[in-house]
C-alpha cells in the first residue's frame, strides 16, 4: 500500500492523490508512489481522465530538499533520472489529465503540475519554479515544458529569479487555463475529466501522443507521426461507430466503446 500518494477511481475518473504531510514535499518515496499511481492510471480500463491533487491546503511545495542538502554531483548523476521520471510517468499517462491546485504549486510542484494537460488553479493559488535560490535550477522537466508552455522568455523571467507567479498573472501567461475559487478547484476538475467517459478513448489518446510528440521534432516529422495515427484509427470499432452514427443521426450521438 502506498503512504502517501494513492489512486481513488470514481465514475470513470482517476484521482492522483498527494497526501504527505505538511507540504506534499515530493520525496524520493513519493516519487516512487506517483510512478506507481500513474502506471496503474494508464492501464486500468475504468479510468478515462486523471485528476492530480494535493488537496485542500498545498499542491505541492517542492522536492524533499532535506533529503538532498547533503547529496554529492555524483549522487545527484545517479538518482536524477528517478526525480524526472516520477514526473514523466503523469505527463505520459495516455489519458487526459488535469492537475487541480490549490495553495501552492513550486519547484517540483510546478513541475508535477506542468505534466498535465490541463490546469484549473485556485484564484489564490501561486505557482513558480524558485530553484535558483538555492543554488540550483529545475530538475524534472521545468526548464523545458515551461517554455515550452508560456514561451522561452518568460520561462527565462520565472526562472532565473526564481520568483512566485500569482494566480492572476499564471492565468495570463497561459500557466493555469482556467481559475475558480478555492473552495471548487477539485470539483472543476472532476468536472472536466468527466466529459471523457464516454469519449473514443482511443481517438483521445491518438491526438494526445501526435500534440505531445509532434512538439519534440520539426513540423514535417510531426505531420507524419499525425498521419499515422489517423490512419490507424480507420482499425477500430470506435471509428466505425462514430462515423456511422454521424451519417445516421447527426453529430455528438455516438456511445464508444474503447476499441
Amino acid at each position: 500500500m502506498s503512504e502517501f500518494v494513492r489512486l481513488e477511481v470514481a465514475e470513470g475518473v482517476g484521482t492522483i492523490r498527494l497526501d504527505r504531510p505538511k507540504m506534499n514535499a515530493i520525496s524520493i518515496q513519493v516519487q516512487a508512489e506517483l510512478r506507481a499511481a500513474a502506471a496503474e492510471a494508464a492501464e486500468r480500463d475504468d479510468v478515462k481522465a486523471v485528476v492530480v491533487y494535493g488537496g485542500e491546503r498545498v499542491f505541492a511545495a517542492g522536492n524533499d530538499v532535506k533529503e538532498m542538502v547533503d547529496l554529492t554531483s555524483s549522487d545527484m548523476a545517479r538518482i536524477s533520472g528517478s526525480i524526472q521520471s516520477a514526473v514523466n510517468a503523469v505527463a505520459d499517462i495516455p489519458k487526459p489529465v488535469v492537475a487541480a491546485i490549490n495553495g501552492y504549486a513550486l519547484g517540483g510542484g510546478c513541475e508535477l503540475a506542468l505534466a498535465a494537460d490541463f490546469r484549473i488553479a485556485a484564484d489564490d493559488a501561486t505557482l513558480g519554479q524558485p530553484e535558483v535560490l538555492l543554488g540550483i535550477i529545475p530538475g524534472a522537466g521545468g526548464t523545458q515544458r515551461l517554455s515550452r508552455l508560456v514561451g522561452p522568455s518568460t520561462a527565462k523571467d520565472i526562472i532565473f529569479t526564481g520568483r512566485l507567479v500569482k494566480a492572476e498573472e499564471a492565468l495570463a501567461i497561459g500557466l493555469v487555463d482556467r481559475l475558480v475559487p478555492a473552495a471548487s478547484v477539485y470539483d472543476e476538475a472532476v468536472a472536466w475529466a468527466r466529459q471523457f467517459r464516454g469519449a473514443a478513448s482511443l481517438a483521445v489518446r491518438a491526438a494526445k501522443e501526435s500534440i505531445d510528440r509532434g512538439l519534440e521534432v520539426d513540423l514535417v516529422t510531426g505531420l507524419e507521426l499525425e498521419r499515422v495515427q489517423f490512419a490507424a484509427l480507420f482499425g477500430t470499432e470506435d471509428r466505425t461507430t462514430g462515423m456511422r452514427s454521424f451519417v445516421t443521426n447527426g453529430p455528438g450521438k455516438a456511445e464508444f466503446e474503447g476499441r
